[in-house]
C-alpha cells in the first residue's frame, strides 16, 4: 500500500470526487474498464471465488478432482454433464444487467470508453448496450458454441433447445460426433486472439476502472498492471486485490460494485442520466428489486449456488453410475487443443490458479512485471521464497509445476485465461 503521507501526482486526492473531477476537467479522452463476476451478483448470478460463498468454495465439498474441474476441458471430455447443468441456470436470457454494467454503457455513449477487457460469460455488457466493438470477453462467453474436436461452429437454436432439455449437444457431422460447447474458455484451452491483440491498450488509459474481480487468474490480473504510471486506477470491489493501492494515484472504492458506482456518478452529475439508462434496459420491476434490501439478493444468491451445486452434484452420481472412467486431468497439449485438420490452436492456455495468498505476495513484489513481459527478474529468489513459503511438505512435482507456470508466462503468444 501506498503511504498515506504520499500525495496523488494526477489526482486532488485518493477519492471517488477527486475522480469525478478528473473526468470534468475534460483531460479524461480514454477509460479502460476491466471487470470480473463481482459485477455481475447484484443480477442474481453468483460470483466464482468468494470464500465460503462463490461457486467454487461449494462444488469443493463434491466429488470433483478439484472444484474448477466442471470448467476444465479435460474433465469436460469425460463428463461434460456437470457442466451443462451450470449451463442451464447460467445461460443468457435469464438475468438483466446491473447499474455497474449501465454505467460502462453510459461511458461508451459518452465518447468515454476506449475498451471494456471482462472476464465475465454472461453477456450482459451486450445487453446493457456496450458496443461489441469497445468488449474484449478474455474468456469467452455463451454467444457462440461449437464442436470442441472439428471447430465446426453449432446452430445457436439448437444449442438452446439442448440446454431447456438437459441434453449434451454433439457434432452434426456424423463423421465427427464431438462434444459440442460454449465458446467459453476452459481451463486447458488458449484465450481468444483478441486478448493479446487488444491488451496494450490498457496502457493508453487515461483513467482506468476495475470492477468486482478477485484478480487471481492470469494473465487478466495483470493488466492492471499495463496501465502507465501516473495514470489513476480505481478499484470498486469487496476488498483490495493485486498491487491495486500501492501506486500515488490508485482509488480504493471498497464495497459493493453498484454502490461505488452510484457514488462515482453522483459525483459527476451523471445519477439521473445512468438511472433512466439502466431501468429503461432492465425495467423499474427488476431495477427496484437489484436496489432492494441486500439481505435479501444474499440469500437469493445463496439460494443459487445451493441449486447449481446440487444439479452438479446429481450429474456426477448419474456419472458415477455409467462407471465412466476419466482420462488424467492436464492431459490436453500445453500448446493448444488439437483441432481435426491437425492443427493446433495458438494461444497460452487457461491453468488453474494458485492459492491467493501466493498470488497476493507474487503481485505486490513485481509491480512491474506482468505476463506479457519476456523478462523474469528475481525468478531463482521467487522459486526459493515459494519453496520456503511451501514449508517441508513441498514435493518435487509442485516445484515442477510452478517452474512450467513460468515458462509459459513466457510466451508472448494470445495469452491465456481461466474463469
Amino acid at each position: 500500500m501506498v503511504d498515506e503521507s504520499v500525495q496523488p501526482q494526477v489526482l486532488t486526492e485518493r477519492s471517488l470526487e477527486a475522480v469525478a473531477d478528473y473526468i470534468k476537467s475534460g483531460q479524461v479522452k480514454r477509460i479502460c474498464v476491466m471487470t470480473g463476476a463481482g459485477i455481475s451478483t447484484a443480477a442474481g448470478i453468483p460470483d466464482f471465488r468468494s470464500p465460503g460463498t462463490g461457486l467454487y468454495a461449494n462444488l469443493k465439498r463434491l466429488n470433483l478432482p478439484h472444484a474448477e474441474a466442471v470448467f476444465d476441458i479435460s474433465y469436460f471430455r469425460n463428463n461434460p454433464d456437470p457442466f451443462y447443468v451450470l449451463a442451464q441456470e447460467l445461460y443468457p436470457g435469464k438475468f438483466y444487467p446491473t447499474i455497474s454494467h449501465a454505467f460502462i454503457a453510459l461511458l461508451a455513449r459518452k465518447n468515454l470508453l476506449d475498451m471494456l477487457f471482462t472476464q465475465n460469460i454472461d453477456c450482459l455488457e451486450r445487453r446493457a448496450g456496450v458496443p461489441a466493438d469497445r468488449i474484449v470477453e478474455a474468456h469467452g462467453s455463451f454467444a457462440t458454441q461449437r464442436c470442441i474436436d472439428c471447430k465446426v461452429e453449432f446452430p445457436e437454436d439448437k444449442m438452446l433447445e439442448h440446454i431447456q432439455a438437459s441434453r449434451v449437444p454433439r457434432c452434426e457431422d456424423r463423421e465427427c460426433r464431438g462434444l459440442v460447447k460454449p465458446d467459453i474458455v476452459f481451463f486447458g484451452e488458449p484465450l481468444p486472439r483478441d486478448f493479446s491483440a487488444k491488451s496494450p491498450r490498457a496502457s493508453m488509459a487515461d483513467l482506468t476502472l476495475i470492477l468486482g474481480t478477485s484478480l487471481t487468474v492470469f494473465p487478466f490480473a495483470s493488466l492492471p498492471e499495463l496501465v502507465t504510471r501516473g495514470k489513476p486506477r480505481v478499484l470498486f470491489n469487496m476488498e483490495r486485490v493485486g498491487s491495486l493501492g500501492s501506486r500515488p494515484d490508485d482509488v480504493l472504492a471498497l464495497g459493493q460494485c453498484d454502490e461505488g458506482v452510484r457514488k462515482l456518478a453522483k459525483a459527476l452529475g451523471w445519477d439521473e442520466e445512468l438511472d433512466t439508462l439502466w431501468r429503461n434496459v432492465v425495467g423499474d420491476k427488476e431495477a427496484d428489486r437489484q436496489s432492494g434490501d441486500a439481505t435479501k439478493q444474499h440469500d437469493e444468491l445463496e439460494d443459487e449456488v445451493n441449486k447449481l451445486t446440487e444439479g452438479v452434484e446429481s450429474a456426477l452420481k448419474l456419472d458415477d453410475a455409467s462407471e465412466k472412467k476419466d482420462e488424467p486431468l492436464g492431459s490436453t497439449s500445453k500448446s493448444g487443443l488439437v483441432n481435426k485438420g491437425g492443427e493446433q490452436d495458438e494461444g497460452e492456455i487457461l491453468k488453474i490458479p494458485e492459492p491467493k495468498e501466493h498470488l497476493l505476495n507474487s503481485t505486490e513484489k513485481k509491480v512491474e512485471q506482468s505476463a506479457f513481459s519476456d523478462s523474469e527478474p528475481e525468478e531463482k529468489q521467487e522459486d526459493e521464497q515459494n519453496d520456503k513459503a511451501a514449508g517441508p511438505s513441498s514435493t518435487s512435482a509442485e516445484k515442477e509445476s510452478r517452474t512450467g507456470e513460468k515458462e509459459g508466462a513466457k510466451q508472448p503468444d494470445p495469452e491465456k485465461a481461466a474463469l
